[in-house]
């Protein structure tokens, strides 16, 4: 005997001339889930005049006013979204880098708010995300870029080298998405993104304390992703490797670099304009089923 295969279950429906129909059962079921799928509207991708649909959102860039925080913000306008913008006041250089950058925000036709801001004191992010508000009329983007390094190997690292990296790369971005989170909620939106770091997932000597803030930065965006995506937040990560032009490498030994250049799968550094593109991306309707994810924006460099 061969095998037996049973025939999906039909019905008999009289046809043209009297003949008789066969109409599989399964073909009905399969139409009928069709068109429960159909009816739920809600969650189906919207088509787009503007691919990335930004123009009119308004986007908090922290350390917006040199290196890969300049060329989000200015990324971000450009695409038609109001800027609120945070620095480090740490003298003159630094009130007109971020004087600059505004003219620039200004260039692009949309408005702009910016100060100084201390990422690492809660009360003053707090005031400066509710001034953002109500300067340009909403919070619907925000991107914790500020960050710096205080390279040392450990033994000989002093308690405020630790304390100042860990409470400006990872308490600050806490803070800020703490500070926003309120109101990305009540209107049901929003997207954050954190410029972790490969060394929060590839570590390298001397870098405890930046390594272990940038991996906090990682475990962090994921906890927000679950705890904020009943409410239409996503929230992802970006990890850049090297990137020419920041502060971060200014002062990196070129062996170092070329080091990095050479385990890079691109054989290049990076440039603050491909971190902008990802942040770009993944604040976009484009992405807009990601949440919780790393993108390394490092040439291969953790390959």
């Amino acid at each position: 005997m061969g095998d037996q295969h049973e025939s999906p279950p039909t019905s008999r429906q009289e046809g043209p001339n009297g003949r008789e129909i066969m109409t599989s059962l399964d073909d009905g079921m399969e139409r009928a889930v069709e068109a429960l799928i159909d009816e739920v509207t809600e969650t189906q991708p919207q088509a787009f005049p503007d691919p990335s649909g930004l123009r009119g959102r308004v986007a908090i860039v922290t350390g917006g006013s040199s290196g890969i925080g300049r060329a989000i913000a200015l990324e971000l306008a450009r695409c038609g979204a109001h800027i609120g913008f945070c620095f480090l006041d740490d003298g003159g250089p630094s009130r007109r880098a971020a004087q600059t950058v505004a003219g620039e925000l200004r260039q692009a036709e949309v408005r702009t708010y910016f100060r100084a801001c201390d990422v690492r004191e809660s009360r003053d992010v707090r005031a400066f995300v509710a001034e953002v508000h109500s300067e340009l009329g909403g919070i619907h983007i925000l991107v914790n870029n500020a960050g710096i390094g205080r390279d040392r190997a450990l033994w000989r690292m002093e308690d405020h080298e630790w304390e100042a990296v860990v409470r400006t790369n990872l308490d600050g971005a806490f803070f800020f998405t703490r500070a926003v989170a309120p109101f990305m909620r009540a209107q049901e939106y929003g997207k954050i993104v954190n410029i972790t770091s490969v060394h929060g997932i590839r570590v390298e000597f001397g870098l405890a304390n930046y390594a272990a803030s940038k991996a906090g930065l990682i475990g962090l965006t994921r906890s927000a992703a679950v705890e904020l995506g009943s409410k239409n937040i996503n929230v992802n990560a970006v990890a850049p490797g090297y990137i020419r032009t920041t502060r971060l490498t200014a002062g990196v030994p070129p062996e170092i670099l070329d080091q990095a250049r050479e385990e890079s799968a691109l054989g290049r550094l990076g440039d603050p304009q491909d971190v902008a593109g990802a942040v770009l991306f993944l604040v976009s309707e484009a992405a807009r089923h990601i949440t919780g994810a790393v993108l390394p924006v490092d040439g291969g460099y953790l390959l």
